[in-house]
């Protein structure tokens, strides 16, 4: 059995939040624990008197997203190595399977980096599951989610990659492109052909996004060489200092 990755991306940033804003995880069945890291929902409980700023960050991860207030629209979305910010307007309701980094195995054009406003046409049936999924609790909808994840697994679009699992179990020892090929034994040419196929990622972006997730968590000099560092490598990825953003956010 692959053990799973001890990596838990953080929570993206919103403009609202409060009582009238909900946001809830939940972890996988134990069967998917491998692959998924979370099932999440994020809903307005009434409307909203402005609307709501999403600030999307980079974490590596495959979402499969639905829009309950219209079950046609779903979709496949991740973020390469830029943070993006979306309007959901003033009401809302989502949910979602975030797939750890490596395991989403489908059709990398169907992946959206921008906001999912139209039906989707895919072969993964997510328009049906989100019909399954209007008008049940958000404990209900779990047992959903996951069938549509097995589902994906059986049809391989989704499985366990021992290679991630394998990185993001020792982030702690990455400090390079050359750290990840020693710990994973491979050489640099065929690092970058099994990470770009598995994430989409270059394994020196893998890193930076890796590492920056890692610093909403821990000290910056755990990570970085100094502050310098830190901030310009936030900036460039965020799109805002860390003092900025936790203004901003509140992350």
């Amino acid at each position: 059995m692959i053990r799973p990755p001890t990596y838990s991306p953080v929570v993206d940033g919103f403009s609202q939040r409060g009582s009238v804003v909900r946001y809830t995880e939940s972890l996988p069945t134990d069967d998917l624990f491998e692959v998924v890291h979370c099932f999440w929902e994020l809903r307005t409980l009434e409307v909203l008197p402005d609307d709501f700023h999403y600030h999307a960050l980079p974490d590596a991860c495959v979402n499969l997203l639905f829009n309950l207030f219209d079950p046609r629209i779903a979709g496949v979305t991740a973020l390469n190595t830029k943070a993006t910010t979306l309007n959901l307007g003033r009401t809302f309701h989502y949910v979602g399977v975030q797939f750890y980094p490596g395991t989403w195995q489908g059709d990398p054009s169907e992946i959206v980096s921008t906001y999912v406003g139209s039906p989707y046409v895919g072969p993964l049936q997510l328009a049906e599951t989100g019909r399954r999924l209007v008008g049940l609790s958000f404990a209900e909808m779990k047992r959903v989610l996951a069938e549509q994840v097995r589902w994906c697994v059986s049809h391989g679009h989704a499985q366990p990659s021992a290679i991630t699992s394998r990185i993001l179990s020792n982030l702690d020892a990455i400090r390079s492109v050359a750290d990840m090929a020693d710990l994973l034994g491979l050489s640099t040419r065929q690092l970058q052909r099994t990470i770009q196929r598995l994430t989409g990622f270059t394994p020196h972006n893998l890193i930076k996004v890796l590492r920056l997730q890692q610093s909403f968590r821990r000290h910056y000099l755990d990570l970085y060489a100094d502050q310098a560092h830190f901030i310009h490598a936030f900036r460039q990825i965020i799109g805002h200092t860390p003092g900025q953003y936790q203004k901003l956010f509140g992350v």
